[in-house]
């Protein structure tokens, strides 16, 4: 008998529960300590951290939609044995969209100009180049476009869940699966266009890169993506690991675990592409306005952030996933996946950090704490989703091509 319907086991509530009381009270105490210190490069600290995993998390979420997306407009059946993860996993957009929200409002009516420099007017004023770019870098703007985005990046997730719910209900004609394989591709596309408009463009510009404002970089909006969205398949290949580990997913073979290692693969290797045409361009040209951005990376203290990101994020998932068998198997999947998680997440910590604290950073209980808490939200509120439909779209017009998927 196929197991469709997820329940949360015991040891899974167990951990969810004890990450959210341990991040939750890491919360509590950094507010007591830093939040509320009287000391700026500690208050600036605090938020700074909630920045970084509010903008990582929301990001690496909402990249399970863009995957559902893509793999919709390519019209391909081969992600249905396990869709209902990507789908699970992108219902936390409207709850990370929120938490995002409030830190932005922290740190815009906590005045917090040690993060975003172009909150300081009189600075601005007296700086030509946050003056020029004052008609975008500002708190209506910021907000408003924040807004719009993730209310954009909610309404039409919750739009494509819905359509799959429908494939629960009963098969259909022939012409009833074309309409709805058509309706399905219009808002899949709805959703690839707005997101280029923002992850592929603007929405890193504002959040990340206006931290290091008198810096600019033309490749900075796809590296933010490669970086979220090589994390988000990660995080969907951990989670089908898992079901798998526990009796759900029956449809769910080796031959889709090596897409979704190849996913991981190729999406490493893009994403160092990146790192590198960035980096060789700027330290080839060596013009001091583009240059102070490594400066503090490469030479100062963040140096061994900086190795050690390219080392988790391209070298250890290159050489592991390059064998054909690595990709097959459960358990180094498993690890590869969550060594890139946490390796890109290392990588938002130095986009972060060198233009927020200079060198007054820390790596110690609040970072991994904070990242401690949002493991357990990703937890706990993608089991719920999973718990509320069935894990296989039974009645999709391609299901067919997924039972019978070879690579």
């Amino acid at each position: 008998m196929i197991k469709q319907q997820f329940e949360m086991p015991a040891g899974y509530r167990k951990w969810t529960y004890a990450l959210l009381g341990i991040g939750a009270l890491v919360l509590v105490l950094g507010f007591i300590f830093l939040g509320m210190s009287k000391d700026e490069h500690a208050q600036t600290r605090f938020w700074a951290v909630l920045l970084q995993n509010s903008l990582f998390f929301l990001l690496i979420v909402n990249a399970s939609m863009f995957f559902v997306c893509i793999t919709t407009l390519a019209m391909g059946g081969w992600q249905l044995a396990f869709r209902r993860v990507p789908e699970a996993i992108s219902s936390l957009v409207p709850v990370f969209s929120v938490l995002a929200l409030v830190v932005f409002l922290g740190i815009i009516l906590g005045h917090q100009h040690h993060i975003y420099h172009w909150l300081d007017k009189e600075h601005v004023e007296h700086d030509p180049v946050l003056k020029g770019k004052s008609a975008i870098l500002n708190p209506v703007v910021f907000l408003g476009w924040s807004i719009i985005t993730m209310l954009v990046w909610s309404l039409v997730g919750r739009k494509m869940r819905q359509l799959s719910r429908q494939t629960d209900e009963t098969s259909m004609t022939l012409e009833e699966a074309k309409a709805y394989t058509w309706t399905n591709t219009i808002w899949a596309a709805v959703f690839i266009v707005f997101f280029a408009l923002t992850v592929g463009s603007t929405i890193p510009w504002i959040w990340l890169m206006s931290i290091d404002a008198h810096w600019f970089s033309t490749m900075y909006s796809w590296y933010t993506f490669a970086s979220t969205f090589v994390a988000g398949m990660s995080l969907v290949a951990l989670f089908v690991v898992y079901l798998k580990n526990q009796g759900y997913l029956e449809y769910v073979n080796q031959e889709h675990m090596h897409d979704l290692g190849k996913f991981m693969f190729a999406f490493s290797i893009f994403w160092t592409y990146l790192w590198y045409s960035q980096f060789m361009l700027i330290w080839y040209a060596n013009i001091p306005e583009e240059t102070i951005y490594f400066k503090p990376r490469m030479q100062g203290p963040y140096r061994a952030v900086f190795f050690l990101n390219l080392i988790g994020n391209f070298v250890l998932p290159f050489l592991l996933l390059l064998r054909r068998g690595s990709k097959r198997n459960y358990t180094t999947m498993a690890f590869l996946a969550v060594l890139i998680i946490v390796g890109h997440w290392l990588d938002f910590y130095q986009m972060v950090m060198p233009g927020a604290l200079g060198a007054h950073y820390s790596v110690g209980w609040f970072e991994f704490g904070i990242l401690v808490l949002y493991a357990g939200l990703i937890m706990y509120f993608v089991g719920r989703a999973l718990e509320k439909s069935p894990l296989l779209a039974k009645h999709h017009p391609f299901l067919k091509e997924s039972i019978i998927h070879h690579t």
